[in-house]
């Protein structure tokens, strides 16, 4: 029996991908792998915006809860963990469909990307020492790509060692791979992050900052991006509430930007609409539709 496709949907933050994902699993007998470098870690479910409860009671969702927020996981380590699912998921008898945002993870799947050899930690120890600005200057003379929470230095450190150890990558997707991004209007995405937001904190977001920050600290990378670093500012007396959650609207949208830019490179991706990509892939998918 020839193995079933590997689904990959691509799309900005609060664009609706999770939903339709949701959807076509359900039409075409999938699984859902989130790629997705915030959803990986135990206890950050409100902040990351994981898939709820429900909806992973629907659907088998993977890529969730790999790690705790003190540990350590790489792109390889996604990339590795994401064949396995594939593998496992087309044994089934089923569809893999690979979901995200993160860009660096997609690709490595999708481009097949051959990982070198641990950080060089002498090279790490010299770039900890400059400054963002002069890793930024680094980044554009070596024609580094700034990852997408570029104001972490950690994160622009981890693309400059990546772009020396990813030795090799296909140039074209890996065989027996579909490719769809959703198209979101400007005007709409940014009311969908402004209600995310309001939904993210009636949800309980700065309890769940607290227990976090209480039993982590603040310093791991999982607690340096996305919306905690603002709790903890909050904590602090130093920003109010409301100001928390101004700057995060701010944030995710500067989020979004960068992801379809990132995405945008990908001249192998079909994009449309979400109506249209869910026509698309039915028809690929399930002709009879």
């Amino acid at each position: 029996m020839e193995a079933k496709p590997l689904v990959v949907l691509v799309a900005p933050t609060a664009s609706g991908k999770t939903a339709l994902a949701i959807d076509i699993a359900k039409e075409v007998g999938g699984e859902i792998i989130c790629a997705d470098s915030r959803t990986i870690y135990r206890g950050m479910d409100i902040g990351t915006a994981k898939p709820t409860l429900e909806e992973q009671a629907e659907i088998p969702h993977w890529g969730i809860n790999i790690v705790d927020p003190d540990e350590r996981f790489t792109v390889a380590d996604f990339q590795e963990y994401a064949k396995q699912k594939i593998d496992e998921i087309r044994e089934r008898g089923h569809v893999p469909i690979l979901v995200g945002g993160t860009g660096l993870y997609i690709d490595a799947v999708v481009f097949n990307f051959e990982f070198g050899p641990v950080a060089d930690i002498e090279r790490r120890k010299k770039l900890e020492e400059m400054s963002l600005d002069e890793l930024y200057k680094y980044c554009n003379k070596n024609n580094v790509s700034l990852p997408e929470n570029y104001k972490n230095k950690r994160y622009v450190i981890r693309a400059i060692e990546q772009k020396s150890i990813n030795t090799k990558r296909r140039d074209a997707p890996i065989d027996n791979c579909i490719i769809v991004g959703i198209t979101t209007d400007r005007e709409t995405l940014r009311t969908r992050i402004e209600h995310r937001s309001e939904q993210l904190f009636a949800d309980g977001m700065v309890e769940e900052a607290k227990v976090l920050g209480d039993k982590y600290g603040w310093d791991h990378e999982s607690m340096t991006g996305n919306i905690y670093p603002l709790c903890h500012l909050y904590f602090e007396g130093k920003m109010t509430l409301e100001e928390v959650k101004e700057k995060f609207i701010v944030q995710d949208w500067r989020l979004a930007k960068r992801q379809l830019t990132w995405l945008r490179r990908n001249p192998h991706i079909w994009w449309g609409e979400l109506t249209d990509v869910k026509q698309h892939l039915l028809s690929v998918l399930a002709p009879e539709h």
